[in-house]
């Protein structure tokens, strides 16, 4: 990690990112961003993911209603904002203004859930080439930033995206089949899949991200 000792703009982030790194911040009020380029390197398998059978009920017959980008800043605020386990964030202003920048360009998307028309969770993340770097989720409501996950792997898999970036493994991500690699390797991956040219914008029929889930289930 190492100290920012110059302006960070979207298209160096942008350039960070093709390379393997990525920011943060050490808290929600901190004023500066460290580059992150972490040994090991969470990855979450588009083949092969693991849908838990009642979660894949959940998305085929909840009551959810999900979308792309139809409030990014909302999203971005959800992940900011202070939860139960986690008080505090890496999150902080100039995140929020970099990535709301990204947003703008292309390169930052949206997965939201939504619940009688309220916010209740969602994702967001940098797209670039066909790589998907995963940011940060929340959830409001039981199940809501998993049901924006398997929405997000069903829409890269229907749209020809090859790496989600997770940044770390966690616990709760390793339920869905998310493996460490080593920094090597994970460059190797992102190096291909960059230059692939899949495009967020051309959203997938509803119907088609259905049956891509319901092959996800299948899969196991």
């Amino acid at each position: 990690m190492s100290r920012r000792q110059f302006e960070i703009t979207p298209e160096l982030l942008l350039r960070a990112y093709r390379a393997g790194l990525f920011p943060m911040a050490e808290s929600r009020r901190g004023e500066r961003l460290y580059w992150l380029d972490p040994e090991q390197r969470g990855v979450i398998p588009l083949q092969g993911f693991h849908l838990p059978r009642r979660l894949a009920r959940t998305v085929l017959s909840g009551p959810f209603e999900v979308a792309s980008n139809r409030d990014f800043v909302a999203t971005l605020q959800g992940c900011a904002a202070p939860a139960e386990g986690r008080e505090d964030t890496w999150i902080n202003h100039e995140i929020e203004r970099l990535f709301t920048a990204l947003h703008r360009m292309g390169h930052a998307q949206s997965i939201e859930v939504r619940l009688g028309g309220e916010l209740v969770g969602g994702l967001y993340g940098v797209t670039l080439g066909g790589v998907f770097f995963g940011e940060s989720m929340f959830s409001r409501v039981r199940d809501a930033s998993k049901v924006a996950l398997v929405h997000l792997v069903a829409r890269m898999r229907v749209l020809g995206y090859r790496l989600l970036d997770a940044q770390f493994q966690t616990g709760h991500l390793a339920q869905f089949g998310c493996r460490e690699v080593p920094r090597a390797q994970y460059k190797r991956l992102l190096a291909e899949a960059v230059e692939d040219t899949p495009a967020w914008e051309n959203a997938p029929d509803p119907a088609r991200i259905e049956a891509e889930i319901r092959a996800m289930r299948a899969e196991g």
